[in-house]
């Protein structure tokens, strides 16, 4: 089986979808503006440097869409999907997604962003399969701010993959994996697929991709 894995943010899209999330809701009045810029701003330099503390962050960026609730959430979500993440979907992606799935290539978008923002992204991408950061719930089936299992971060994206196969009844040696990632969190991932690419990368990335040979794709124009 050959898969496909996709890194969402900077990778598939130009934007980092978590932080344009906090953004967005910062403009529907649901934080403090100043206090909450300045916060989700800190996380995403964190994030940056490989150093963020994911716990943290989802506790911090998911605790407004669960404290309002499943209708109020999904139409600001829908709202998101129209002004902010629509526009940012261009063609390069969506052709890049097109080829693989085409070839018969299992396509599998793999984020550290979690599952309430990232699945109708995916679903916009034409992916149906998504590993991302999985919410704890309720008693009424609504997410909470809290990790459940594995947060698919750094080292977390290759245990999910494990996990993953696992339920496929499948094991590394029985599939071809190409990932396409920007980040340096990324990294242990990489390292893990039989064809790495560095997409768009940032700067620790394309050292190391330039180090190692791997290929280096410029999916979006410089912004």
């Amino acid at each position: 089986m050959k898969l496909a894995l996709f890194d969402l943010d900077h990778t598939l899209l130009p934007i980092d979808s978590d932080q344009s999330w906090g953004a967005f809701t910062v403009k529907l009045g649901w934080h403090d503006r100043d206090a909450f810029i300045q916060k989700n701003d800190e996380f995403y330099a964190h994030y940056q440097a490989g150093t963020l503390d994911i716990h943290d962050y989802v506790r911090f960026g998911a605790e407004a869409f669960c404290q309002r609730g499943p209708e109020a959430a999904a139409q600001a979500h829908m709202q998101f999907m129209r002004e902010v993440v629509q526009p940012v979907i261009l063609p390069e992606a969506l052709a890049l997604v097109k080829k693989h799935r085409d070839a018969g290539d299992r396509v599998i978008i793999i984020t550290a962003t979690n599952e309430f923002v990232t699945r109708p992204i995916a679903q916009a991408l034409g992916v149906d399969e998504l590993i991302a950061v999985e919410l704890v719930r309720d008693a009424k089936g609504w997410f909470t701010n809290e990790i459940l299992g594995v947060p698919s971060l750094r080292e977390g994206k290759v245990q999910r993959l494990q996990q993953w196969l696992t339920c496929e009844g499948l094991d590394w040696a029985d599939v071809d994996t190409t990932f396409y990632s920007d980040s340096r969190n990324d990294l242990p991932l990489l390292e893990r697929v039989n064809h790495p690419v560095a997409t768009n990368p940032d700067d620790t990335l394309r050292a190391v991709a330039l180090e190692k040979g791997w290929p280096i794709l410029e999916l979006f124009p410089k912004q």
